[in-house]
């Protein structure tokens, strides 16, 4: 079998950023906090979800995206949000924030809970077309990561690498990123062949990854 390769997403063309500049354009709000899969809204649109370990920089990155500096709840504690938190975008679109993992500081049933219902949607929810899982680019793909991509490798969902914090390398350490991340994603069947730099601060990538967005359906 041919290794697949990686490459950094490009920026988009003309036609992708219009797109995603008037997706992102409307309508943004929070739907729902969800413990549970009977809680679930209806599958009836596109859902992408975010997915990254505690204190990755998801929530900041879910803000930029949406340039609402206050939709997803940010914390310097880890594991603090505990819910599978759904938000309309349009009338098109889920946004879907999941919690962070990897925490230390939760306790071990809640943690178990969290595990639990994080396979149940991950596996069972239809209308999940996509899941952008976040790294810290300071740190790559670390063991807690790779649990997530075993379960969505099983579960079939097509996942994206997404780098964070990307303005706290130096070139030179941005220039090693992409061989690591290459050799750690290669035996995961479900990833999509591109990764995506960002900096929420800087508000690197953020139309490439609205561009992105929009092309799902």
């Amino acid at each position: 079998m041919k290794e697949v390769q990686f490459t950094l997403s490009p920026e988009p063309d003309e036609y992708m950023r219009e797109a995603g500049r008037k997706l992102f354009a409307g309508e943004t709000e929070f739907l729902k906090g969800v413990v549970a899969m009977s809680g679930l809204p209806a599958d009836d649109r596109t859902e992408v979800c975010f997915a990254g370990r505690s204190n990755v920089g998801k929530s900041s990155l879910v803000n930029a995206l949406t340039g609402r500096k206050a939709l997803a709840r940010t914390s310097n504690t880890p594991g603090r949000t505990q819910e599978i938190n759904f938000f309309t975008l349009a009338e098109s679109h889920y946004i879907v924030d999941l919690p962070g993992y990897g925490y230390a500081n939760a306790p071990l049933a809640v943690v178990e809970k969290w595990q639990r219902l994080l396979k149940q949607y991950l596996s069972g929810r239809q209308s999940l077309r996509r899941v952008f899982v976040l790294i810290d680019s300071r740190h790559g793909i670390k063991a807690v990561d790779k649990e997530i991509l075993d379960l969505l490798d099983s579960s079939a969902v097509t996942f994206q690498v997404v780098l964070t914090k990307t303005d706290k390398l130096k070139q030179s350490e941005r220039d090693k990123l992409l061989p690591t991340i290459q050799k750690s994603l290669t035996p995961h069947v479900a990833a999509f062949p591109e990764v995506l730099a960002t900096s929420s601060e800087k508000g690197r990538g953020i139309e490439t990854l609205r561009s992105i967005i929009a092309g799902i359906s």
